[in-house]
């Protein structure tokens, strides 16, 4: 599942889908933190863009962000993960979608939801780009790959957690391998949207045949 950043002016929020907020208003420490690991999420793709995925490197970014190295990486594991800037957001999405339900509300219909969002933002003005250089580069694709096969292992284990659904744990992973899977292949559709409702009426037919 390919969820990166996209370009965005300095400092603003990356994309159209913003996390969920807490409670309380985040402190002056936070906001900096986030600020700063920000700068470092556009600055690295405005290189990435501009010169070739494999030609930047991490000492790159860190000067024109005007962090150091140290900094960059507490920020981010890798190289690959500032293409995928919001990877952890949307993790928590798709399991959120699970845990926090109303009371017997549909579980296929609120994941469809979620992957119609998240393919509106993947799928938004400057998008091709991105996508055009990950999927010329080996190692992005592998990142990418690895994403996927996490966000499946989550989605599972929190549909298995609630007692409601009672299936057993191969339909719980399968359902979750297609919710995921159906991010990216209604992504490379002609209409995304459409291809998502597609799918999910597929999904919605295989969780109720388990």
């Amino acid at each position: 599942m390919t969820v990166p950043t996209t370009p965005t002016e300095p400092n603003s929020p990356t994309g159209s889908a913003t996390p969920p907020g807490p409670s309380t208003p985040p402190g002056r420490r936070e906001r900096k933190k986030a600020a700063t690991r920000q700068r470092i999420a556009d600055t690295a793709m405005r290189l990435f863009l501009e010169r070739g995925y494999d030609s930047v490197g991490i000492r790159d970014v860190a000067a024109e962000a005007d962090v150091a190295v140290t900094t960059l990486f507490s920020h981010f594991a890798s190289k690959e993960a500032l293409v995928f800037e919001q990877d952890d957001h949307f993790e928590q999405r798709l399991t959120q979608t699970v845990t926090g339900r109303t009371p017997h509300e549909p579980l296929i219909p609120a994941l469809r939801d979620e992957v119609h969002a998240m393919v509106r933002h993947c799928t938004a003005d400057g998008s091709a780009a991105i996508y055009r250089m990950i999927d010329e580069t080996r190692a992005l694709r592998e990142y990418e790959e690895s994403m996927r096969l996490r966000y499946a292992e989550s989605l599972a284990t929190a549909i298995a957690a609630d007692p409601e659904f009672a299936r057993t744990t191969t339909a719980c992973r399968t359902i979750a391998r297609f919710v995921v899977d159906a991010y990216a292949l209604a992504r490379e559709a002609s209409d995304p949207q459409a291809a998502v409702d597609e799918i999910f009426r597929m999904i919605e037919a295989a969780w109720d045949a388990a």
